[in-house]
């Protein structure tokens, strides 16, 4: 499938997932290989995709009152031993910078795997009274995991992501903080990337190092496995003992604040493409498409000048979206409508000397409902209400399959039998033991990926593994 970076075609999407997967993000042009083994370049497009994510999701953590930073890359192996639970869990994906030019460093210096440490000990110096709290603090930045096997987007030794980081007075003002995070996450998700999610607490196997809880939005790919898109923790106090926090309350004595971080990074790229791209390539919802819109003149040498002009003004009369003129004379219209097929572009204009004889022009939905003739009059309210129509459309058509791959099983029996019969989500009844976890993980290649919330529970079952009653339900699923 990779030849120096280049796809020759898209395979099926239902025959072989991960090659074609690989294919539609080459060919897509939003990544290629790096030089450096698991690494990868984001290209142009790619990376406006980014932007708008990020623009999008910004303005969400803005509007609550959070504020950007900026911390180093390199984070002082010391601090990162300060909070010996954070450091076992992350210990193996660090990389390490040990020489400075050719002179060794009297201490490592580690390549952030996640930045507590290094905030925390900033923190320590800027809160000193309990006026300087909250602490409402995001930052964007790269990260890096010396992982072992790699993806594009999905996983990968250095990859973009947002990274949350706050302090509180109380117990309570953390978690509603971990909570109204996971809202917007949710809601960004959801809506803007019309990727739908199983929203909750993540078990005790599966926390955050050094958390107190964890909470997790969990997406389902087409092709059975569920793919963590996004958590949020509530850290307790353990970081602000380790990095030794205090604020002086109201009440004139000293107390330790309570914190959290949450993250998504750019493996949402990786879910948009597995969501909703097809074996003609990539699909990107509406609100987040690099091009909203593709203006294609169909030109015949005769009366091209009408036809530019005419699309000069389609640009025009689409001001404020995201509009891509494509007068290329060297490429034909046929092979631009592949090509902005083969992007994802949600909406395509296509203008010729017939059209502009008749005042008009076809537009031409990516999701395949077909194409119609518009008066150019209309051409704006037509291309936004289009729009509209293709965001809510590919929301619910995800929603629909995630769905059809979320089932039920009340016996270990019942569970091997769904998992071979719908790979998906699967609700089970489980005690909560590390012995059953294991068990299931064992024999099923699965892992726990979200506890259902107690309010949704039906009362006592058995757990599927040892067969106790227990009023805990959990799904599981294979995962990325």
């Amino acid at each position: 499938m990779k030849d120096d970076g280049l796809v020759k075609e898209v395979p099926s999407k239902s025959g072989s997932f991960p090659d074609w997967y690989t294919a539609v993000v080459l060919k897509g042009e939003l990544a290629d290989y790096a030089p450096v083994r698991g690494c990868m370049v984001i290209r142009p497009y790619g990376y406006t995709l980014w932007e708008c994510m990020q623009g999008l999701l910004d303005a969400r953590l803005k509007a609550t009152g959070h504020v950007n930073a900026y911390f180093p890359t390199l984070i002082p192996e010391s601090l990162l031993n300060r909070e010996a639970e954070h450091v076992e869990g992350f210990s193996p994906q660090v990389a390490w910078v040990t020489h400075g030019g050719a002179k060794e460093l009297s201490e490592r210096l580690a390549l952030r795997p996640t930045s507590e440490a290094i905030i925390n000990t900033m923190y320590a110096r800027w809160v000193k009274s309990y006026r300087d709290l909250p602490v409402l603090v995001n930052q964007w930045c790269n990260i890096f995991r010396w992982e072992k096997a790699t993806r594009l987007f999905l996983r990968t030794l250095e990859f973009l992501w947002q990274e949350g980081h706050t302090l509180h007075r109380s117990e309570e003002e953390a978690e509603e903080e971990a909570l109204r995070i996971l809202d917007i996450y949710v809601d960004f998700v959801e809506n803007d990337l019309c990727v739908p999610v199983l929203a909750g607490l993540k078990p005790e196997s599966e926390k955050f190092p050094g958390a107190v809880r964890t909470y997790t939005i969990e997406a389902m790919m087409p092709d059975g496995q569920a793919l963590q898109s996004g958590t949020s923790h509530n850290l307790g106090q353990g970081f602000a003992e380790a990095f030794d926090i205090r604020y002086l309350d109201e009440d004139n004595t000293e107390k330790r604040p309570w914190g959290t971080s949450w993250g998504v990074t750019t493996r949402l790229i990786g879910a948009l493409v597995m969501t909703h791209g097809d074996d003609r390539g990539l699909f990107l919802p509406p609100r987040v498409a690099p091009f909203q819109v593709a203006v294609v003149p169909v030109l015949f040498g005769k009366q091209d000048e009408a036809v530019l002009a005419k699309c000069r003004e389609a640009v025009t009369a689409l001001a404020g979206l995201r509009v891509k003129l494509d007068a290329d004379t060297n490429q034909t219209a046929g092979w631009k409508y592949n090509q902005y097929e083969m992007l994802g572009v949600p909406v395509r204009v296509e203008i010729g000397p017939k059209d502009v004889q008749k005042e008009g022009a076809v537009l031409v939905p990516r999701d395949g409902s077909g194409k119609r003739f518009i008066r150019f009059a209309d051409l704006a309210q037509e291309v936004n209400g289009l729009m509209d129509g293709v965001q809510r459309g590919m929301l619910a058509a995800a929603r629909e399959r995630v769905r059809a791959m979320t089932s039920e099983a009340g016996s270990f029996d019942e569970f091997r039998a769904r998992l071979d019969a719908v790979p998906g989500f699967i609700r089970v009844a489980w005690c909560g033991s590390a012995q059953c976890e294991g068990q299931i993980i064992e024999e099923t290649k699965t892992t726990p990926r979200v506890m259902v919330p107690a309010e949704q529970d039906r009362g006592d079952a058995p757990c599927i593994a040892c067969g106790r009653p227990t009023g805990k339900r959990i799904y599981y699923a294979r995962t990325y």
